[in-house]
Protein backbone atom coordinates (compact mmCIF):
# COMPACT_ATOMS: atom_id res chain seq x y z
CA UNK A 1 0.00 0.00 0.00
CA UNK A 2 1.10 3.68 0.18
CA UNK A 3 0.79 6.55 2.94
CA UNK A 4 0.30 9.94 3.74
CA UNK A 5 -2.11 11.33 6.17
CA UNK A 6 -4.80 13.76 7.22
CA UNK A 7 -7.34 14.05 10.26
CA UNK A 8 -10.48 12.51 12.09
CA UNK A 9 -14.01 12.44 10.65
CA UNK A 10 -17.06 10.48 11.37
CA UNK A 11 -19.35 10.17 13.95
CA UNK A 12 -22.64 8.27 14.92
CA UNK A 13 -25.42 8.54 17.54
CA UNK A 14 -23.73 6.69 19.90
CA UNK A 15 -20.46 7.32 20.27
CA UNK A 16 -17.82 5.11 21.63
CA UNK A 17 -14.86 6.46 23.84
CA UNK A 18 -12.11 4.72 25.18
CA UNK A 19 -11.63 4.55 29.18
CA UNK A 20 -11.22 7.58 31.59
CA UNK A 21 -9.59 5.45 33.81
CA UNK A 22 -5.84 6.19 32.89
CA UNK A 23 -4.68 3.04 34.87
CA UNK A 24 -6.96 0.56 32.49
CA UNK A 25 -4.84 -2.30 30.39
CA UNK A 26 -6.42 -1.30 27.03
CA UNK A 27 -5.92 -3.74 24.45
CA UNK A 28 -5.50 -2.54 20.83
CA UNK A 29 -5.80 -5.09 18.15
CA UNK A 30 -4.40 -3.54 14.55
CA UNK A 31 -6.37 -5.55 11.50
CA UNK A 32 -4.84 -5.22 8.47
CA UNK A 33 -2.32 -5.59 5.41
CA UNK A 34 1.13 -5.19 4.92
CA UNK A 35 1.29 -1.35 6.12
CA UNK A 36 -0.20 -3.02 9.57
CA UNK A 37 2.40 -5.70 9.40
CA UNK A 38 4.84 -2.87 8.78
CA UNK A 39 6.59 -3.53 5.11
CA UNK A 40 8.69 -0.83 4.07
CA UNK A 41 10.11 0.22 8.13
CA UNK A 42 13.48 -0.98 9.35
CA UNK A 43 12.71 -1.90 12.24
CA UNK A 44 9.63 -3.14 14.19
CA UNK A 45 9.21 -0.71 16.24
CA UNK A 46 9.06 1.98 13.58
CA UNK A 47 5.69 0.74 12.22
CA UNK A 48 2.65 3.09 12.73
CA UNK A 49 1.02 0.43 14.81
CA UNK A 50 4.14 0.08 16.82
CA UNK A 51 4.43 3.92 17.30
CA UNK A 52 0.30 4.30 17.53
CA UNK A 53 1.15 2.01 20.92
CA UNK A 54 3.92 4.32 22.47
CA UNK A 55 1.77 7.36 21.97
CA UNK A 56 -1.13 4.80 23.56
CA UNK A 57 1.06 4.08 26.15
CA UNK A 58 1.66 7.74 26.88
CA UNK A 59 -1.94 7.92 28.24
CA UNK A 60 -2.51 4.20 29.33
CA UNK A 61 0.77 3.09 30.66
CA UNK A 62 -0.85 -0.68 30.69
CA UNK A 63 -1.85 -0.64 26.88
CA UNK A 64 -1.09 -3.74 25.16
CA UNK A 65 -1.41 -4.52 21.38
CA UNK A 66 -2.15 -7.07 18.96
CA UNK A 67 -0.81 -6.70 15.21
CA UNK A 68 -2.50 -8.87 13.57
CA UNK A 69 -1.78 -6.98 9.84
CA UNK A 70 -0.53 -9.82 7.28
CA UNK A 71 1.26 -8.36 4.32
CA UNK A 72 -1.06 -8.87 0.61
CA UNK A 73 -4.29 -9.10 2.80
CA UNK A 74 -7.40 -8.03 1.32
CA UNK A 75 -10.71 -7.57 3.29
CA UNK A 76 -11.80 -10.91 2.52
CA UNK A 77 -8.65 -12.04 4.25
CA UNK A 78 -9.07 -9.80 7.19
CA UNK A 79 -12.59 -11.09 7.43
CA UNK A 80 -11.31 -14.71 6.87
CA UNK A 81 -8.68 -14.70 9.16
CA UNK A 82 -8.11 -11.67 11.36
CA UNK A 83 -11.62 -10.49 12.91
CA UNK A 84 -12.42 -13.79 14.71
CA UNK A 85 -9.38 -14.01 16.27
CA UNK A 86 -9.76 -9.85 16.88
CA UNK A 87 -13.55 -10.62 18.55
CA UNK A 88 -11.63 -13.42 20.87
CA UNK A 89 -9.09 -10.46 21.98
CA UNK A 90 -12.15 -8.68 23.72
CA UNK A 91 -10.20 -5.24 22.57
CA UNK A 92 -10.62 -1.65 23.64
CA UNK A 93 -9.21 -0.12 20.39
CA UNK A 94 -8.84 -1.85 16.83
CA UNK A 95 -7.56 -0.21 13.85
CA UNK A 96 -8.10 -1.39 10.21
CA UNK A 97 -6.13 -0.78 7.23
CA UNK A 98 -7.65 -2.48 4.32
CA UNK A 99 -7.98 -1.67 0.86
CA UNK A 100 -5.22 -1.27 -1.51
CA UNK A 101 -4.67 -5.24 -2.35
CA UNK A 102 -8.94 -4.86 -3.14
CA UNK A 103 -8.24 -2.39 -5.63
CA UNK A 104 -4.71 -3.92 -7.50
CA UNK A 105 -6.72 -7.52 -7.57
CA UNK A 106 -9.49 -5.95 -8.97
CA UNK A 107 -11.82 -7.03 -6.33
CA UNK A 108 -15.20 -5.28 -6.88
CA UNK A 109 -16.16 -2.24 -4.71
CA UNK A 110 -19.49 -4.13 -4.27
CA UNK A 111 -18.03 -7.22 -2.60
CA UNK A 112 -15.03 -5.26 -0.91
CA UNK A 113 -18.23 -2.55 1.13
CA UNK A 114 -20.00 -5.87 1.62
CA UNK A 115 -16.77 -7.34 3.20
CA UNK A 116 -16.67 -4.19 5.09
CA UNK A 117 -19.69 -4.56 6.26
CA UNK A 118 -19.55 -7.33 7.78
CA UNK A 119 -16.11 -6.47 9.78
CA UNK A 120 -17.47 -3.23 11.01
CA UNK A 121 -20.45 -4.68 12.02
CA UNK A 122 -19.36 -8.01 14.05
CA UNK A 123 -16.88 -5.18 15.60
CA UNK A 124 -19.69 -2.79 16.29
CA UNK A 125 -22.18 -5.64 17.87
CA UNK A 126 -19.16 -8.46 18.75
CA UNK A 127 -16.89 -6.07 21.49
CA UNK A 128 -17.06 -3.17 22.49
CA UNK A 129 -14.27 -1.41 20.70
CA UNK A 130 -13.80 1.88 19.39
CA UNK A 131 -12.30 1.09 15.86
CA UNK A 132 -10.13 4.00 14.15
CA UNK A 133 -10.46 3.33 9.95
CA UNK A 134 -8.11 5.27 7.66
CA UNK A 135 -9.36 6.26 4.36
CA UNK A 136 -6.90 4.48 1.40
CA UNK A 137 -3.95 7.09 0.70
CA UNK A 138 -3.94 7.66 -3.31
CA UNK A 139 -2.34 4.70 -4.72
CA UNK A 140 -1.73 6.79 -8.29
CA UNK A 141 0.90 9.28 -6.13
CA UNK A 142 3.38 6.63 -5.10
CA UNK A 143 5.88 5.94 -7.31
CA UNK A 144 4.83 2.27 -8.24
CA UNK A 145 1.98 3.91 -10.31
CA UNK A 146 2.47 7.10 -10.72
CA UNK A 147 4.23 6.96 -14.45
CA UNK A 148 2.36 3.55 -14.58
CA UNK A 149 -0.59 3.39 -17.54
CA UNK A 150 -2.53 2.02 -14.42
CA UNK A 151 -2.39 5.39 -12.91
CA UNK A 152 -5.64 6.72 -13.91
CA UNK A 153 -7.04 3.48 -13.06
CA UNK A 154 -5.83 2.92 -10.16
CA UNK A 155 -6.25 6.50 -8.98
CA UNK A 156 -10.49 6.47 -9.99
CA UNK A 157 -11.01 3.06 -8.13
CA UNK A 158 -9.15 4.54 -4.80
CA UNK A 159 -12.12 7.22 -4.63
CA UNK A 160 -15.00 4.91 -5.08
CA UNK A 161 -13.22 2.20 -2.66
CA UNK A 162 -12.94 5.34 0.05
CA UNK A 163 -16.58 6.29 -0.66
CA UNK A 164 -17.36 2.76 0.34
CA UNK A 165 -15.01 2.73 2.93
CA UNK A 166 -16.23 6.34 4.62
CA UNK A 167 -19.93 4.90 3.84
CA UNK A 168 -19.57 1.89 6.31
CA UNK A 169 -17.39 3.27 8.83
CA UNK A 170 -19.87 6.19 9.22
CA UNK A 171 -22.37 3.59 9.44
CA UNK A 172 -20.97 1.10 12.48
CA UNK A 173 -19.89 4.53 14.32
CA UNK A 174 -16.24 4.60 13.37
CA UNK A 175 -13.36 7.20 13.50
CA UNK A 176 -12.57 8.01 10.07
CA UNK A 177 -8.78 9.57 9.47
CA UNK A 178 -8.70 10.87 5.92
CA UNK A 179 -5.31 9.51 4.97
CA UNK A 180 -6.16 10.05 1.17
CA UNK A 181 -6.38 13.73 1.12
CA UNK A 182 -2.94 14.47 2.90
CA UNK A 183 -1.27 11.79 0.50
CA UNK A 184 -2.28 13.85 -2.52
CA UNK A 185 -0.43 16.97 -1.09
CA UNK A 186 2.42 15.39 0.67
CA UNK A 187 3.50 12.35 -1.08
CA UNK A 188 4.89 14.28 -4.34
CA UNK A 189 6.45 16.79 -2.19
CA UNK A 190 8.17 14.65 -0.03
CA UNK A 191 9.21 11.08 -1.49
CA UNK A 192 11.05 10.33 1.81
CA UNK A 193 7.58 9.15 2.98
CA UNK A 194 7.46 6.15 0.56
CA UNK A 195 10.60 3.67 1.00
CA UNK A 196 12.75 2.23 -1.51
CA UNK A 197 10.37 -0.12 -3.18
CA UNK A 198 8.21 2.40 -4.61
CA UNK A 199 5.00 1.72 -2.14
CA UNK A 200 4.89 1.48 1.10
CA UNK A 201 5.57 4.34 3.58
CA UNK A 202 9.33 4.52 4.91
CA UNK A 203 10.27 5.05 8.67
CA UNK A 204 9.29 8.93 8.03
CA UNK A 205 6.11 7.88 6.05
CA UNK A 206 4.78 5.60 8.95
CA UNK A 207 5.54 8.00 11.48
CA UNK A 208 3.12 10.42 9.75
CA UNK A 209 1.14 7.60 9.52
CA UNK A 210 0.54 7.17 13.22
CA UNK A 211 0.51 11.02 14.02
CA UNK A 212 -3.01 11.37 12.02
CA UNK A 213 -4.43 7.97 12.66
CA UNK A 214 -3.55 8.94 16.52
CA UNK A 215 -5.75 12.12 16.01
CA UNK A 216 -8.44 9.72 15.34
CA UNK A 217 -7.83 7.68 18.57
CA UNK A 218 -7.35 11.14 20.99
CA UNK A 219 -10.56 12.17 19.76
CA UNK A 220 -11.57 9.02 21.33
CA UNK A 221 -10.31 9.62 24.58
CA UNK A 222 -12.53 10.33 27.37
CA UNK A 223 -11.13 13.37 29.85
CA UNK A 224 -10.95 12.98 33.19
Amino acid sequence: MLLAAASTTGRAEDVRALPADRSAAVLYVALGDSTVEGVGATRPDRTYVSRLHERLRAVYPNARVANLGLGGATSADVLLRQLDRAIDLRPDLVTLAIGPNDITTRMPVATYEKNLETILGRLRHETTAVAVVNLIPDLAVTPRFSGSRLRETVGRQTIVFNEALARKGRTHGAELVDLYAASQREVPVQPELISTDGYHPSDAGYARWAELVWAGVEARIVDR
